[in-house]
């Protein structure tokens, strides 16, 4: 569609699914007001939302309840969560893979100049093949050492039971390989579907993981919620699509004036998945 649709142009349900299916980068959700979004074609190509209202820091999720339960609960059918360090305890060294990947010197220039977080991803994307190989080979062996000291997050099973009871739909996005998340699937003894891992093409955080899967399930991407701990991929990611976001942050690292001047902000904050659980049941209506 021509890029010149007015931004307050409201459609419905399936065409919002047809189209979200293209994965266009122009195709965004937008809230228009404080219990609802509307699902429209943002001329600046960028989604701004206020739920629950903009704190002066993030607060822990169990201190915003009153405030956001004060107002309209908004229907939620689906979470949708990362893997490591969200459903898994965080075992990876990133900063360590990204040393070993950029070298020490170009780490620490271009973390300085990404204060939300470094996508190596996207970086050796235009690197030549050779080079590329190479780093992804580095990456490879950090995974598979993750793989082999996985361990499954404490609250993660009673967070999937409660979801279960409501009939609530889970999914998972990681930007990690698929034998990851078929090794973590027989490990923890629950399944998440759809489970996009890295080989699905585009990844967080780039929306069209989170549309991909608003789609298969026949949702609204305002129907759901991303719950990850990575503020730039997993919070990047659910901003962008038009989701409810949460950010699991378990030791307060984005309390750090380090990230007080990124533009990204979680709709709401955890520091374990049993807040995320009691936070879901304060603030939303659980129907599927």
């Amino acid at each position: 569609m021509a890029a010149t649709i007015s931004a307050k142009w409201r459609l419905s349900s399936s065409t919002w699914l047809n189209l979200s299916q293209n994965f266009n980068p122009k195709f965004r959700a937008q809230r228009c007001n404080r219990s609802f979004f509307l699902p429209a074609f943002a001329a600046n190509h960028s989604c701004r939302r206020h739920f629950p209202p903009k704190p002066s820091s993030f607060p822990m999720a169990m201190a915003n309840f009153s405030s956001a339960a004060s107002a309209r609960r908004a229907r939620l059918r689906g979470v949708i969560f990362d893997m490591d360090g969200t459903l898994t305890v965080p075992v990876i060294d990133f900063a360590a893979m990204y040393k070993s990947v950029l070298g020490d010197e170009d780490y620490a220039r271009i973390k300085s100049l990404n204060p939300s977080g470094i996508d190596i991803l996207h970086i050796i994307q235009s690197w030549a093949p050779e080079k590329q190989r190479r780093a992804y080979e580095v990456i490879a062996d950090f995974e598979r050492q993750g793989i082999e000291r996985l361990q499954i997050m404490p609250g993660a099973a009673e967070l999937c039971t409660f979801l279960d009871s409501k009939n609530i739909r889970r999914g998972l996005i990681t930007r990690n390989v698929k034998e990851a998340v078929d090794i973590f699937h027989k490990r923890f003894g629950w399944t998440f579907h759809p489970a996009l891992s890295r080989e699905f093409g585009s990844y967080k955080p780039n929306p069209a993981p989170l549309l991909h899967i608003c789609s298969s399930w026949d949702v609204l991407p305002n129907q759901v919620i991303m719950v990850g701990d990575s503020l730039k991929d997993d919070i990047g990611c659910g901003k962008q699509a038009g989701a409810f976001t949460c950010l699991l942050d378990e030791t307060g690292r984005y309390n750090s004036e380090h990230y007080a001047n990124t533009d990204l902000e979680p709709d709401f904050k955890a520091s374990t998945l049993g807040e995320v659980l009691h936070l879901l049941k304060a603030n939303f209506e659980l129907t599927p």
